[in-house]
């Protein structure tokens, strides 16, 4: 399967930098990042950002297996507390986050951009269509539900499964979080929420491998880099960092939010 479908109309795609802006940082993580330091890192470092202190910057890492409530979680949707849970500010519902997933948090300037949340999610959604393309698989957004949907007629007619979460915060202006695409996650232990508040026995979630792509996470994070490009601009070489280290030097947190999309 290959080409993207935009069923979610009126959408403007796209998010280039306004003139002068520096390049934004590209940050790999190897081994697993704890949610909670994560959360701090990503604080700080957005909190930087709008103080005109640090760069924009693109942190891609794993997280070990856990769960996030987002502001519109609802308790019932907890059918199971496997794995820790974590609520956070950012939009949305539950969500299952661990090994073989990429995560990609986006810390980026929309005064420098476009200040606009749903331009900022439909960008988004469109980078993650256009890096499943690049392994033949049939993105798609949906008018009613936030994330990337792939069709699946083996599983009967009206049949989808997300293989894409997006959740997002703004705070003055810079966004927080991000995605997370399933690549080879264990999918069984979505099993314990209700994930992203759908129920509707339609709708499951699904990850490159189940689809029979054997792409590695280096694989994807290339695609991830080339399709990035072309709709938030240029980003710097990418470096890798080990698990120890952080992404934001300390920095006064920040203390004004607006909760945004999900």
């Amino acid at each position: 399967m290959s080409g993207t479908a935009n069923t979610r109309g009126d959408l403007t795609i796209g998010l280039l930098p306004s003139a002068g802006l520096s390049p934004v940082e590209w940050r790999v993580s190897d081994g697993l990042i704890g949610y909670d330091h994560a959360l701090a890192a990503m604080a700080a470092r957005a909190a930087a950002i709008a103080h005109g202190e640090a760069a924009e910057l693109v942190w891609l890492l794993e997280h070990p297996a856990l769960y996030t409530a987002g502001t519109s979680a609802r308790p019932e949707e907890l059918i199971e507390a496997r794995f820790p849970v974590h609520r956070v500010g950012r939009g949305g519902q539950f969500t299952y986050h661990g090994p073989g997933q990429r995560v990609g948090y986006l810390m980026l300037d929309l005064k420098h951009r476009a200040p606009d949340v749903r331009r900022f999610v439909a960008t988004l959604e469109e980078w993650i269509i256009r890096t499943l393309g690049a392994f033949n698989v049939r993105g798609e957004r949906r008018g009613d539900r936030v994330g990337v949907w792939v069709r699946r007629p083996d599983k009967g007619y009206g049949f989808e499964d997300k293989i894409a979460a997006i959740g997002v915060r703004v705070q003055r202006w810079v966004t927080l979080h991000g995605f997370a695409l399933n690549i080879e996650p264990d999918l069984s232990h979505f099993g314990g929420i209700v994930p992203c508040g759908v129920a509707d026995r339609r709708y499951g979630v699904t990850s490159l491998a189940e689809l029979g792509c054997t792409a590695a996470m280096s694989d994807v994070d290339m695609a991830l880099r080339a399709k990035f490009t072309p709709l938030f601009g240029a980003a710097l070489e990418a470096q890798t960092l080990r698990s120890t280290e952080n992404i934001s030097s300390p920095r006064r947190s920040a203390i004004s939010s607006e909760v945004a999309s999900r």
